[in-house]
């Protein structure tokens, strides 16, 4: 057994104990269940709203939002990455701004950005983007830093094209940096899409967290946020495991 899947183990043990534990507390009464539902009420609570169809077009609506960011996060991220990367004086100007940039909440821009493109998907399309995409980049520099000066050496001894040399050398020391991004990245475009769907969406799985919670409907909002934290454990867990795929790839090679 590898030292990753031993942490794995552990760590499930650990959230399986601690689900347990929230569960025995809601049931023998040391937990107030009308302020926190017992794990096996919420997946009751999930499941019915999904077979009832009712979250269908909140669904579709949160997570093509989410999509569309991520894609376009990475895609920016990676262009503007070696962007910085290749010039000195441009990355002293970026340097501080990318290790500050989270200290700054993006949700304040959400009124402006609704004032600039209308209520609908865009603004939050935007939001996400601009939670993901400095982790993209951050993640970026990190894998290009990461690329030995031997192996460029190499490149240039054997003539090999830029393109060639990306291919060959840059992208795959580089890669695992990128996914470490990508993984950061998936989250801040979920939490920055359902906090802005939270706040100022009419639709939505935020939304239908806000309404839940407003109209004191506990098991409909427990319900929606069990789906979400799934959703999002789900995708990490599938980076996770392609991660794994390429380290010991790397390792064979």
């Amino acid at each position: 057994m590898t030292r990753r899947h031993a942490a794995l183990i552990v760590r499930t043990a650990i959230l399986a104990s601690l689900i347990a534990l929230l569960e025995i507390g809601c049931r023998f009464g040391v937990i107030d269940t009308l302020t926190v539902l017992a794990p096996s009420d919420m997946v009751a609570s999930m499941v019915d709203q999904i077979r009832s169809g009712e979250l269908d077009a909140s669904i579709a609506t949160t997570f093509s939002t989410i999509l569309i960011a991520f894609v376009l996060a990475i895609l920016l991220g990676t262009a503007i990455g070696p962007l910085i990367h290749r010039f000195a004086r441009l990355r002293d100007v970026a340097d501080p701004l990318l290790a500050s940039y989270y200290s700054v909440p993006t949700f304040i821009f959400y009124p402006l950005l609704v004032a600039l493109l209308g209520l609908g998907k865009a603004p939050l399309v935007v939001l996400g983007i601009l939670s993901a995409a400095p982790a993209v980049v951050i993640s970026t520099l990190a894998g290009l830093d990461g690329v030995a000066p031997v192996l460029m050496k190499l490149a240039r001894v054997h003539r090999l094209t830029p393109a060639r040399t990306f291919m060959w050398i840059v992208l795959p020391a580089a890669l695992p940096h990128l996914f470490t991004g990508f993984k950061l990245a998936l989250s801040y475009a979920l939490i920055g899409v359902i906090a802005g769907e939270f706040i100022l969406s009419g639709t939505g799985l935020g939304y239908a967290i806000s309404f839940a919670y407003q109209s004191f409907d506990n098991r409909a909002m427990y319900g929606v946020m069990l789906f979400v934290l799934l959703v999002a454990v789900i995708a990490n867990g599938i980076l996770y495991v392609w991660e794994g795929r390429l380290a010991r790839r790397r390792s064979r090679g």
